[in-house]
This record gives structure tokens, sequence and C-alpha cells, in this order.
């Protein structure tokens, strides 16, 4: 018997099984259903041979299968109906001691009630429908004309469904091999023709009840032929040298389906890692939820591409409503597959670890303080990265952007630098204050600007210099006010072109010449010139003195 691990996607049970059996060569496979079977997005045979497989399929489904014989065919028959058995008619029930039986008939019958799980109730779960119960329940028919309580549920999670269509024949399927054995009979016969999968209507029992439909569950053949050389008729007697032949059967009721004991579910014992693959030319591929495929070593079957897996959820470090983290596994990463109570059918990524072809960001154990999230630009060259480091005496904090870098701040935001602090801006630099920005330097402050610096003040401008004030233009510099202007000091320098000046405790001197016939503003505003420079002259100006022609 082969014994493999396979994948199977988006195919239903049927499929899976005459897939499985073509593969074996056996191709003469009919399906007698009651109901459509519901695909399976992914079923895994998991270290298990093929038989194993099919009828743990078969009986979560509620199928069983027997064989049928004509010439020259063998067929394989699998149902969940119990009116597709082969129906051999009416058979003879004869249990009087002594004298030998007219015909070929069952004998010793003897019947049995149990007690038995009255009701059913199977919950699962879904993360496409978290706050759905996904709880269905069944309860047993006539339970209570055998005298048994109604009141033996029998619970079960998961279900190992994911949707109400399978939930509802699962719950009822269960229910019906748990209470397969409720009514049952046992009994002895001489009829070779018995044999699973067919049905046959007792008579001539005394009790009526047990003239009734029945089908084979089990039947173990005993035959002795003492003479096999000679020939013998095929007759049931006492005498030792005649070919005895006599079976013991196990029946159930011919209108209940006997639903097989499902085979144990093959279950994955820890974490298992496999790689994360998708279609060609791609370097991320996910769905909404953001699950990704990936190929397990093990599967010897899938191409490594998008069709390899069913899609796997991904455990993501903090996962709520609209908020969280997220780091999509890319292709070609390597990650740790674990799976729902061990249910090889229900994989869910928990991890990711680093091999010999995709190593750490950093050489290790060079760089074994440093703690870093670093990415890679999708189809292109570069990354973002956030790093810290934490050796002693060099504990630093790195951040890279490898593009645009946004910091949303919706109240305030603080800033210490206990030492330095630089800023290099490779192009515009933009601030936008709503209110008030002060600044506070304890020390100097430089500013260098190599083209053009313009300042515009829609209020007032203040400026309070505690020492001297300098300004220096290598051009001209203009003042221009529509209102008035005013120079408020205890002493005013004008110096142009050689000439000065000269404001100061109630004089003004000018040197060395003064052009009085000037139309400017100003000049209608000083005190008659002669008396002025007289005034400056006796006071010893060093800008002003008595002209010596004058007084010759």
């Amino acid at each position: 018997m082969r014994h493999n691990s396979r994948i199977f996607q988006k195919l239903g049970p049927v499929a899976i099984i005459t897939t499985l059996c073509n593969e074996r060569g056996i191709s003469d496979v009919t399906f007698t259903l009651n109901r459509d079977l519901i695909e399976r997005e992914y079923c895994v045979q998991y270290r298990e041979t093929d038989l194993a497989f099919i009828e743990r399929l078969a009986a979560e489904e509620g199928l069983f299968y027997f064989h049928t014989f004509e010439a020259g065919a063998h067929r394989l028959v699998f149902t969940d109906d119990p009116n597709s058995l082969t129906n051999l008619g009416e058979r003879t029930y004869h249990n009087r001691a002594g004298g030998t039986a007219p015909t070929r008939h069952v004998r010793k019958l003897r019947h049995t009630a149990r007690v038995a799980s009255s009701s059913a109730t199977l919950k699962d779960y879904t993360f496409k429908n978290p706050g759905y119960a996904q709880l269905n329940e069944h309860q047993g028919p006539n339970v209570e004309q055998h005298g048994q309580r109604m009141d033996y549920e029998h619970y079960d999670y998961p279900g190992r469904y994911k949707q109400d269509a399978s939930g509802k024949p699962f719950t009822r399927i269960r229910l019906e091999h748990l209470r397969r054995e409720a009514v049952t009979a046992e009994a002895q016969s001489d009829l070779p023709e018995l044999a699973p999968g067919v049905r046959f209507t007792l008579s001539d029992h005394d009790v009526e009840s047990l003239n009734r439909d029945w089908q084979l569950i089990e039947v173990i053949h005993h035959g002795e032929q003492p003479q096999a050389l000679e020939e013998d008729s095929f007759t049931v007697g006492d005498s030792a040298d005649m070919t005895r032949y006599h079976n013991t059967l196990v029946l159930g009721p011919g209108d209940v389906a006997w639903r097989a004991t499902p085979n144990p579910k093959p279950r994955v014992d820890g974490p298992q890692v496999a790689m994360v693959v998708g279609p060609p030319g791609e370097e991320i591929h996910c769905d909404e939820h953001g699950r990704v495929k990936v190929q397990f070593p093990w599967d010897r079957y899938a191409e490594p591409n998008e069709k390899a897996s069913c899609w796997v959820r991904v455990s993501q470090g903090w996962a709520g409503s609209g908020y969280g983290s997220i780091a999509i596994p890319r292709i070609g990463h390597e990650v740790i597959v674990s799976c729902l109570e061990g249910d090889p059918d229900q994989p869910l990524i928990t991890g990711r670890t680093y091999h010999a072809a995709n190593t750490a960001p950093y050489p290790l154990p060079e760089h074994k303080t440093r703690t870093a999230i670093k990415t890679q630009t999708h189809q292109g060259e570069g990354f973002n990265e956030l790093c810290f480091e934490d050796k002693a005496g060099e504990e630093f904090i790195y951040m890279h952007a490898q593009k645009n870098m946004e910091l949303h701040v919706l109240n305030s935001r603080q800033k210490r630098v206990e030492f330095d602090d630089t800023a290099t801006i490779g192009n515009n630099s933009h601030l936008a204050v709503a209110k008030d920005r002060i600044e506070t330097i304890d020390g100097n402050r430089g500013v260098t600007v190599h083209t053009n610096h313009t300042e515009q003040i829609d209020g007032e401008r203040g400026l309070t210099v505690g020492g001297s004030y300098q300004t220096h233009a290598n051009g001209d510099i203009t003042f221009k006010a529509d209102g008035e202007l005013i120079l408020d000091a205890s002493k005013i320098t004008l110096v142009a072109g050689g000439a000065a000046l000269v404001v100061s405790g109630g004089s003004v001197d000018v040197t060395p010449v003064l052009n009085v016939g000037s139309a400017s503003p100003s000049a209608a505003a000083l005190p008659p010139i002669p008396a002025v420079l007289e005034a400056a002259a006796g006071e010893g100006s060093p800008f002003v003195s008595h002209c010596p022609l004058e007084e010759a």
C-alpha cells in the first residue's frame, strides 16, 4: 500500500477519491449520493496510506463503500444511502431444533438495543466570520422508543467545517455514527451470497418486528472441506466427509445508514518549515487578508508558485480592528508553520527564520548588539530601516527612509538634544507655524544665506540688542516707511562720500562740506546754519572751526 503525503486543493471528496483510485489502477468506481458534497479548499493526505486516507475522507462525509461483482467486472461503489445497497429480496428465518431445514436460511438471530448518544452538537470557527457561532445541532430520531433518555448529548470542537453547508450534514453524520449500534442484530446463516453491501428482508421470525429489512455490516465465513479433491455438493451436514459452510452476521436496520468510524486524522506534532511562493516575476503575493502561499519540503507534487498551497494566514505581532502591526512574508522567505489543533488542513504561519541564503541585515556575531527592522524596496533597489545599537558606549538609533518620511503629531511634540544637533537638507525646507514661535539661544547664532533673504511681517517687529548692532551691505540699503521714520539715539553719525553729519547733545555737526542748497525735505527742519556753525566752532568741535579767510 502506498504511503504518502500530498495536498489536494479546490476539489470535492468525489474527485479526490476518484483520483487516488485511478492512480492505483481502479477505474470502475461509482458514487451514489443523496447530497452534493462541498468542495474542499485545502485537503491534506499526511503520512498515511492511500486506503487510510480514502476511508477517512469517506467517513467524514458519511460515505461507506462496498464491492459488486459481475461477469468480468469488479466495481467499487461509494454511497451514503442504504437504499443503494444490493437488495437480495426475502430470506427465511429458521430456528427450530431438530430436523433439516428445507432451504438455506438465517438462524440464531439475537437482537440488541444499546444506549447511545441522543443528540450531537458541533462547533467550529472561521476567521472570515468571527462573530458567528458556527454551532450545529442534530437530535436523534425515535430515541425514546427504547427507553433511553434524551439528554445524552455529544459535543465536540472543532467540527472541522467552515460553513453551515458542511456543518449541518457533518453533525448529522456524527450522530448517526454514534448511534449506529443503538439497534443491531447478530445471526448465523448458510447463505453464501451474504456480504457487506447487500440487504435482505427477513421472514418467518416469531417476533414480527424482526421481520424487516436488514443490511449486512459484517460477515465472517466459516467453511470446511475435509476431502478437497473430491467433488461435493454444497450442503450442510454433520458427516465428517461432507463440505460444511456457515457464516456469522452482524446486521443493522435496512433503513438506517451505517456510518463507518473515521480513521484517526493524522496530527502534525509540531511546527514545520515552509517556503513562501508566488507567481513568477512577483516579490510579494498576498490576498486581502494578508495570507500567502507556501510550499512544504515534503510536498513532491506542487510547483513553487501560487498554486502550491491554499492561502495561509500569517500571525502578526499585534492585530486589532484597523490597527496593529503587519509584515507580509515575501516570496522566498522561510516561515514556521503550525497547524490549528494539529490539523494539517489548517496551517498557520507563526514565525520566520533566516537560512544560508537569507541572512540577517548585519553580519553576526559581529553585530550581535544590534536590533534592526530593515525592509527592501519592492521591485527596486533600496530599503527603509530602523536600527538600535546597544553596545556599551556606542549606543545609537539609526533611521533610514528610502524616499519620503512623514511625522504626524496631533498634540505636542518635545525634542531635547543634550549635545550637538545637525541637520543637512539637500533641497527646500518649509516651516509653517499656526501661532507663536519662540527661540532661545544661550550662545551665538550664525545664519549664512548664499542667495537672497526675504522676510515678511504682517504685524509689528521689535528687535532688542544687548550690545552693538551692525549691518553691512555690499550694495544699497533702503529704508522705506509709509509713515514716520524715527531714529532715537544719544548720538547719530551719518557718513557718506567723505562728509559726516553728527547729531549729538542738541547740535548738528557737518564736515567737511555742507550743501545748504539742497532741496531735501530734512533741510527745512534744520536750525539756521550760520548760527549752528558758530556755536559749534565756539565749543571746540574737532569737525567745525572758524574760517581763517573770513577772519582776515
